[in-house]
C-alpha cells in the first residue's frame, strides 16, 4: 500500500461545521500576523492607538488574511490528501465543498476590505489587498509548484502585516514599516525551510519542489543557517537606524544566538527532531523579538540614530 494510500484510508474526525469553517481561515497563522500587526501599530505612535483602528484595522486585516488562507485550502485540496499533516483539512476531506470555500473566502475578503476602506484607510486597504492576492494568486497557485526559492520569493505576502499596522495608524508607508516587514521577510525562510526539511518525504510525494526535496536535506540546512545570519544583521537595523533601544538590540542578540544554534543543531548533528524543534523555536523567536519591541518602545526614551 502506498503512503497516499495509507493517509487517505485514515479514520475521519469529525467536527461541528462551524469548525471546520474556522480552520479553513488558519487560525494560528492569522493570530501570529494580528500580533505583528497589532505591534505595528503601537509602534507607529509614541502613545495609543485609536481605539477605531486598532479594532477595525486588525479586524480588517485577519479578514482578509483568513481569506487567503480559504483560498490555500482550496487550491492545495488535492495536495492536502497526498500529506499526513494535512489530509483532514476541511475541503481536502470533503467536510466543506469548494463551492462553499470559494464563496467563504470571497465574503471574509469584501468584509475586511469593506472595513479598511471605511474604517481605516485606502492605502492599507490596497496594500492587504496585495498581500491576500500575493499569497493566494501567485504563491499558492504558481510559485509553489514552480521553484524552490517558492518561499523566499512568497514570503513577501507573509511579510507585510507589520507594515500593515503602521500604515493602518500613520496613513503611509513609512521607513520603519518597511523595516518590519523586512524582518519577517528575512525569517520567513529558514522558519520554512525547517518545516520542510521535517516534512521532505511528503512534500516529494505531493510532488511540491521544496528546496530539502531539489537539492538535498545538507544544501537546505547550510542556507538555513546563512538566513540565520542574515536575519541577525536585518534584525539589528531597529537600533542602528534609532528606531528602538538598547533594551531591543540586547533581547535580539540573544534570540538570534538561539537561533543560530538550531540551526547548528540541525546542521552538525542527526537528531531527527531537530527541524521541528527550529521550527518550533522560530516561533517563538518571531513572537518574542515583536513583543520585545514593543517594551523597548514604551518603556525606553527614544534613541538617537548610530553614527
Amino acid at each position: 500500500m502506498s503512503k497516499t494510500d495509507s493517509v487517505s484510508n485514515s479514520p475521519v474526525m469529525t467536527q461541528p461545521l462551524w469548525r471546520d469553517y474556522y480552520e479553513l481561515t488558519k487560525p494560528s497563522v492569522v493570530m501570529l500576523m494580528i500580533l505583528t500587526s497589532l505591534i505595528g501599530m503601537l509602534l507607529a505612535v509614541p502613545g495609543m492607538v485609536p481605539l477605531d483602528i486598532l479594532i477595525f484595522g486588525n479586524l480588517g486585516i485577519a479578514l482578509c488574511a483568513g481569506s487567503a488562507a480559504t483560498v490555500n485550502h482550496l487550491v492545495d485540496r488535492q495536495i492536502d490528501l497526498k500529506m499526513a499533516r494535512t489530509f483532514n483539512r476541511p475541503v481536502a476531506n470533503g467536510r466543506v465543498s469548494p463551492t462553499n470555500a470559494m464563496v467563504f473566502a470571497g465574503i471574509l475578503g469584501s468584509a475586511g476590505m469593506a472595513m479598511l476602506l471605511i474604517f481605516v484607510n485606502a492605502v492599507t486597504a490596497w496594500l492587504t489587498l496585495a498581500s491576500l492576492l500575493g499569497y493566494a494568486v501567485v504563491y499558492t497557485m504558481f510559485l509553489k509548484r514552480a521553484s524552490p526559492q517558492n518561499i523566499v520569493i512568497g514570503g513577501l505576502a507573509g511579510a507585510a502585516p507589520p507594515l500593515l499596522g503602521w500604515t493602518a495608524v500613520s496613513g503611509e508607508i513609512h521607513g520603519h514599516g518597511l523595516l518590519l516587514a523586512l524582518i519577517i521577510f528575512a525569517w520567513t525562510p529558514p522558519h520554512f525551510w525547517a518545516l520542510a526539511i521535517h516534512r521532505k518525504d511528503e512534500y516529494a510525494n505531493a510532488e511540491i519542489p521544496m528546496l530539502p526535496v531539489t537539492h538535498g536535506v545538507r544544501y537546505t540546512k547550510i542556507h538555513i543557517l546563512l538566513y540565520t545570519f542574515i536575519l541577525l544583521a536585518v534584525t539589528m537595523l531597529p537600533f542602528v537606524t534609532g528606531m528602538l533601544n538598547w533594551l531591543y538590540a540586547l533581547g535580539a542578540m540573544v534570540l538570534n544566538i538561539g537561533f543560530i544554534y538550531w540551526a547548528l543543531v540541525m546542521l552538525l548533528s542527526d537528531r531527527e527532531s531537530a527541524g521541528m524543534d527550529t521550527f518550533k523555536y522560530s516561533i517563538v523567536y518571531l513572537m518574542a523579538l515583536f513583543v520585545i519591541m514593543l517594551v523597548d518602545h514604551y518603556l525606553l526614551p527614544v534613541p538617537q540614530p548610530f553614527m
